[in-house]
């Protein structure tokens, strides 16, 4: 459990790092009115800070995967949202942030509220899903791309938001898809629709976050990403796939997952990190 703790940790300041990466690459790419596009994101891998924001995704998702082998969801979950934490603090330095006391307060109440959880978890004896749990996960993941992409073209100011939500539930299907996963053999991967809704999660969570991360403050999207890619797995987990907290700690757990929320959430409607400039 002690190693599923630390993976947990790891991973949450590998994607907070990322994020304010790839914030400052997404930004410096050349601007497409605003729209979410393939070129969009090639443009931004242009750009060394968001491809060196990538490799940490990609780091931090190995963790992530590797936490969700010994612990549930809801703690997996909202473990990431300490990311949000990481992601307000690093801001600092790299994209000119102006935290308030509120908002450093609201750091403090993430990880107080990742403590309760870690408290609560358990090692767990997950239900192994059946075969209709890949394809589910592959039909919502096809859908959302769907509803992503009617309304990426939205003006309103909550369109930072939108897409950061999009994004989230994209990676929140990823997490679920790879504790669906039954064998990592080649050939059963190719077979396997919960390896295919894995792909598309994370290609839908990496389009509509660069997006985002154009079109408003960091802080704002990221938030929009945890709070969506945290609540939806651990609902699923606990009611389909059998997470569960230790034998007495259910109130913990409840407190802790909250608490982490609450915090993302305060951090969501304070951030507003300065915007980088272009360079070159």
């Amino acid at each position: 459990m002690i190693s599923g703790l630390l993976a947990v940790l790891g991973s949450a300041v590998c994607y907070g790092v990322a994020s304010v990466l790839q914030a400052v690459g997404a930004r410096r790419a050349p601007q497409s009115a605003g729209t979410v596009s393939a070129r969009l994101l090639v443009r931004a891998l242009r750009e060394a800070p968001f491809v060196t924001g990538v490799t940490l995704d990609a780091a931090g998702w190995v963790l992530q995967v590797l936490a969700l082998r010994n612990l549930p969801l809801f703690v997996v979950q909202a473990g990431q949202a300490s990311n949000l934490a990481v992601t307000a603090v690093v801001a600092v330095p790299l994209l000119a942030a102006r935290p308030s006391g509120r908002q450093w307060w609201a750091v403090g109440g993430v990880c107080a509220g990742l403590g309760l959880l870690a408290s609560s978890a358990g090692r767990q004896s997950p239900l192994p899903p059946g075969p209709w749990f890949g394809l589910g996960l592959l039909f919502s993941a096809l859908a959302l791309a769907g509803c992503g992409l009617a309304v990426r073209r939205t003006r309103s100011a909550a369109r930072p938001a939108i897409l950061g939500s999009v994004a989230g539930l994209g990676f929140g299907i990823t997490a679920l898809a790879a504790r669906g996963l039954t064998s990592l053999s080649p050939g059963h991967l190719l077979r396997d629709p919960a390896a295919w809704a894995l792909a598309v999660g994370g290609i839908i969570g990496f389009l509509f976050f660069t997006g985002g991360l154009q079109s408003g403050s960091v802080t704002v999207v990221s938030a929009a990403v945890v709070m969506a890619e945290t609540t939806v797995p651990a609902i699923v987990g606990v009611l389909v796939l059998g997470d569960h907290s230790r034998h007495g700690f259910i109130p913990v757990a409840a407190a802790g997952f909250v608490l982490a929320l609450l915090g993302a959430l305060t951090l969501a409607g304070y951030g507003e990190p300065a915007r980088v400039q272009a360079e070159g």
